[in-house]
């Protein structure tokens, strides 16, 4: 691609369309848009002559919608890349990490080329960052750290990331806080938590022992809590109350979250109040075969919540696609969210919160001075994207062509 040009004729999402006070459709209206050196340098709409002798590449009508965020994967997991292998059936959680950790130093050493094969099926699909999470523990050390990080240095340019030092096994039941503590030097930006409660048999002691780390490394928590009813409540509280002790606010996410789906409403709301004052976000998987945290009423109360395809493809699970607007999609149908406002604003838990309009129907991004990063899709409008699960014809990042194709012009052009 060039520093500097023009992308013409894209289609954005301009307002609603309302019918007797109701939203009944979405505005679209064709736009041109300069781009220089990464950045939206201008934004005019189609039906004005265009004049430059800078390249033009034409859109040719697609949708454009904001990047999206992968938020919850497992890069080191996957069996892509590997002949086909199913999944082995165990009776309860504990025998899932004994059956994973026979098999991660022989998985460890094609680590790079499985993590690159899931990088590629996230791009297609237009995520452009990713946060995934790193087994640390005792049966491979930092192997698998080394192997992500080489496969997320060959997308440089194309996504960008964040690595979580997860202590899979249990931070306390591997007694890996020193493990953690060197992965954290050499390049994991966020500390990982697994479950206190179900794995690590000792709450407040493994809590203490994540939160100290984060605090020790200046850096962000991203702690998995499976344990459902009311011992993973309870975790979550008493987490949220050492947060608010650490000053650690707007720095914490809490994975999965299903027992705040498991206890009276009463209760989640409690809790979701408490979670939005201290910002601690929600990362859910959106699975379709348990409970899942009341999305709908922690959004309402502020809390952040961001999706993700967990490690698909892996001992755990032979499914899953990559594809965050298929896990947009499934959000909306679980929450029987049909209607065309609900379908447009669903698009938020995946693209980091960015909407592309506000409740009244105006136009939120793209606006100059954004970084040139967004999703091409076959659509007519950010609803049906999501309703449908719309082909992805081109991935752009800070103005790059990475997936997909354009067409191009480089002579004087003139709609």
């Amino acid at each position: 691609m060039y520093k500097a040009y023009w992308l013409t004729n894209v289609t954005l999402d301009s307002g609603y369309v309302f019918e007797n006070e109701r939203i009944d459709g979405t505005k679209t209206a064709l736009y041109n848009i300069f781009i220089n050196d990464g950045i939206i340098k201008e934004i005019q709409l189609a039906n004005v002559p265009l004049q430059t002798h800078l390249p033009v590449q034409d859109a040719r009508n697609l949708l454009a919608l904001p990047a999206f965020k992968e938020m919850h994967n497992h890069l080191d997991k996957t069996y892509l890349g590997l002949p086909w292998k199913s999944c082995t059936p165990v009776p309860n959680l504990m025998e899932r990490l004994n059956l994973e950790a026979v098999e991660l130093a022989e998985l460890a050493e094609t680590g790079q080329h499985r993590a690159e094969q899931m990088l590629h099926l996230l791009l297609k699909g237009g995520a452009t960052h990713v946060r995934t999470h790193v087994n640390i523990d005792p049966y491979i050390g930092l192997k698998n750290l080394e192997e992500i990080q080489k496969a997320l240095e060959s997308f440089k340019g194309k996504m960008t990331h964040e690595i979580v030092a997860f202590p899979q096994h249990g931070l306390l039941r591997t007694n890996s806080t020193a493990l953690m503590r060197q992965a954290m030097k050499e390049g994991a930006s966020l500390v990982g938590g697994l479950d206190p409660g179900g794995v690590d048999n000792n709450i407040e002691a493994s809590l203490y022992e994540m939160v100290d780390l984060a605090v020790e490394f200046d850096a962000d928590i991203d702690i998995h809590i499976h344990d459902p009813g009311h011992l993973g409540f309870y975790t979550i509280k008493k987490l949220a109350s050492l947060i608010e002790e650490a000053g650690w606010k707007n720095r914490v996410a809490v994975s999965h979250a299903f027992a705040i789906g498991d206890v009276p409403i009463e209760e989640s709301n409690d809790l979701a109040s408490i979670l939005s004052n201290l910002g601690i976000a929600i990362m859910s998987t959106v699975p379709i075969n348990r409970v899942i945290p009341p999305i709908d009423l922690l959004h309402e109360k502020g809390v952040h919540v961001a999706l993700g395809c967990d490690g698909f493809y892996d001992s755990w699970s032979p499914f899953g696609t990559g594809d965050m607007l298929e896990k947009a999609g499934r959000l909306a149908e679980r929450y029987n969210w049909k209607d065309e406002y609900a379908l447009t604003q669903s698009l938020q838990f995946i693209t980091g919160g960015v909407k592309t309009l506000d409740d009244e129907g105006n136009r939120l991004w793209p606006n100059v001075g954004d970084d040139a990063s967004m999703v091409l899709v076959d659509a007519s409008c950010s609803a049906e994207a999501v309703a449908r699960r719309s082909r992805r014809a081109a991935v752009i990042v800070n103005g790059n062509l990475v997936y997909g194709g354009l067409n191009c012009e480089s002579a004087l052009k003139a709609n």
